[in-house]
């Protein structure tokens, strides 16, 4: 195809010629139209819709403030730790970068849990947005992989001593166990070949997929478009022209309002890096301003604030646990066997034998292991667990608003007792919670569609402020 020169007027500024040349070669004004300019969002967005927005700004500040640490860290068992200190007292406003993406990975998860939770309330997974929301779980497990792999990185006790436990789980496995712990560490024990590999993985292959996935998320979001309070669709009101009447181009008007939300945001960004950088003890732990120390075990060990909830699941699974996981895994399968043919049934009564001899044979170690897993994986089945009419929170029974109240205060439970020291207390309030937070997934199918749903608008409810 031949190759044609974008004309423009004879009188045209340097700007818009150049910018002809550009788009001649680059679709640079077409991508903007596409996703700033000519693309619709629905007018009523409201505050849960600035997380997403933050989420980019966080991982954008990560990557940069990420750049700089490189430069003067070394993944060397020997001189990580000390690196770090050489950061934080000697390199000229070290100690501001370096707080700066130790607060920005607890901010990204902050941004996140509440990005996901609005997708919950709202709908956001449902039809025709299943994609979005795979990509969006997908960018979840890479952040959790990176901040694991980042945080071996100061070589701190604590550092040390987390990554040793969490690889350790993966030895529950049956038969390639052991050979995958060995394989992850790079050694017998945590150490220096763990630290390059842990630094390789933190530094270059998970940003690379995270920026990918990102990327993906936000091309799939456009191409359906965003989702609303509301849960309307706006592409099914038009006008003449095709636009939506309840939308309005993301620029100006949504990019002022998050910039706006963004600094608001900054300022409690700031005031954390500088006023409680270790937020007591919750970003930054105590310990891991010790040097790791292969021969000293730290009194109590555990992840940071934003695992302690799957943390907690994987302390609560123990051996006297088992049975009553058994009873809720038969009662799940029975409500879904109701109404099935006699395969299905026979299929489901299978499963749990299964279990059944599993719970018998297996460590309750790697039944922890599955259930700290499985309590991640389960968000990508959610487009196909919740069986409601109406997508929104806002047209949904009132019962059905406890529900995802009880959850989050499970959520919050799980994750209060997982930095704690463990207590028999605590393991019984830790194994209702969870078996809450899986009844809620797994028995969404039925009390979705339970109650009374209020009428849908046809367009989106809107005051304008």
């Amino acid at each position: 195809m031949a190759f044609h020169e974008k004309e423009v007027s004879a009188n045209a500024g340097s700007g818009e010629k150049l910018l002809a040349w550009v788009d001649s070669r680059f679709p640079l004004s077409s991508t903007i139209k596409a996703h700033l300019t000519e693309y619709y969002a629905p007018k009523n967005l409201n505050f849960w819709y600035y997380f997403g927005a933050f989420a980019i700004i966080v991982l954008a500040l990560q990557i940069i403030t990420g750049i700089f640490l490189v430069m003067h860290y070394k993944p060397d068992a020997e001189k990580a730790f000390q690196s770090v200190e050489y950061i934080m007292r000697e390199v000229p406003w070290g100690w501001f970068v370096r707080y700066m993406h130790s607060t920005g990975a607890s901010m990204f998860f902050i941004v996140v849990y509440m990005h996901m939770f609005r997708g919950m309330i709202y709908g956001s997974y449902r039809k025709p947005r299943e994609l979005v929301w795979i990509f969006g779980c997908a960018i979840f497990l890479c952040l959790m992989a990176e901040a694991f792999f980042g945080y071996l990185l100061p070589w701190g006790q604590m550092s040390y001593w987390g990554a040793q436990v969490i690889v350790n789980l993966f030895s529950a496995i049956p038969l390639i166990g052991p050979d995958l712990s060995l394989w992850i560490r790079g050694d017998y024990v945590v150490g220096d070949a763990t630290l390059n590999r842990f630094f390789s993985f933190h530094v270059i292959a998970i940003p690379l997929v995270l920026v990918g996935l990102v990327a993906a998320h936000i091309v799939a979001l456009h191409e359906v478009g965003s989702n609303n309070p509301d849960g309307v669709e706006i592409k099914e009101t038009v006008d003449s022209k095709g636009i939506p009447l309840d939308g309005i181009p993301f620029h100006p008007f949504y990019t002022v309002h998050d910039v706006m939300g963004f600094g608001i945001f900054a300022m409690i960004f700031a005031f954390v890096v500088f006023f409680a950088p270790e937020m007591s003890g919750y970003f930054l732990e105590a310990n891991n301003f010790v040097p790791a120390n292969p021969l000293q075990t730290p009194a109590h060990i555990a992840p940071v604030w934003y695992f302690t909830p799957f943390y907690s699941m994987l302390r609560a699974t123990t051996s006297e646990f088992l049975l009553p996981m058994w009873i809720f895994a038969a009662v799940m399968l029975w409500m879904a066997s109701r109404g099935a043919s006699i395969r299905t049934k026979a299929i489901f009564g299978a499963i749990l034998v299964i279990l059944g001899l599993g719970f018998h044979f297996l460590d309750a170690k790697f039944w922890g292991v599955l259930v700290m897993g499985g309590s991640v994986v389960i968000f990508f089945f959610l487009p196909w667990l919740d069986n409601s009419p109406v997508k929104s929170i806002r047209y949904r029974p009132d019962f059905h608003k406890y529900i995802y109240g009880v959850f989050v205060v499970c959520f919050v439970v799980l994750g209060y007792l997982g930095i704690m020291p463990p207590s028999p207390i605590a393991e019984k309030v830790a194994q209702i919670c969870t078996i809450f937070y899986f009844g809620f997934f797994l028995a969404m199918p039925y009390w979705s569609k339970v109650g009374t749903f209020k009428q849908v608008p046809d367009r989106v409810t809107f005051a304008a402020h």
